[in-house]
């Protein structure tokens, strides 16, 4: 089982084209529950942050919820992820999931929220905010 916190807010995950700069309001005054993560890549940059962060040029798709695994969990814990996705996806509850050093995230469509909140109950894990 795990104890699992839905972060306040919306998100969004988004993409900016290959070689633009990161706008300043993705770095500046984060709150204590926010959550930003960058991956570039040759093809573009992708961010998910909270949707009211979201930078004017970006290309998003949906507005998606946030879930935190508790932490911290480590970079050498091994199945966290399939504990957390393998409902999900059972529940077809689209997601998209990433990492830091401390712990997990899952990113579930906001729509779809108490289906996957309920997935993961059904699982045994405790859903917490």
């Amino acid at each position: 089982m795990l104890d699992i916190t839905l972060l306040p807010g919306e998100y969004a995950v988004c993409r900016l084209g290959g070689g633009t700069a990161l706008p300043d309001e993705l770095s500046s005054g984060l709150g204590r529950a926010d959550v930003v993560t960058v991956s570039w890549t040759a093809d573009g940059i992708s961010v998910i942050c909270p949707a009211d962060r979201l930078p004017d040029e970006a290309v998003v798709e949906t507005i998606w919820r946030c879930l935190r695994v508790a932490g911290p969990a480590g970079v050498d814990g091994t199945g966290t992820l399939a504990a957390l996705v393998d409902p999900l996806a059972a529940a077809r509850v689209s997601v998209v999931t990433f990492s830091t050093f401390d712990t997990d995230y899952v990113l579930l469509p906001a729509v779809r929220l108490t289906e996957g909140t309920t997935a993961l109950e059904r699982a045994g894990h405790r859903v917490l905010g």
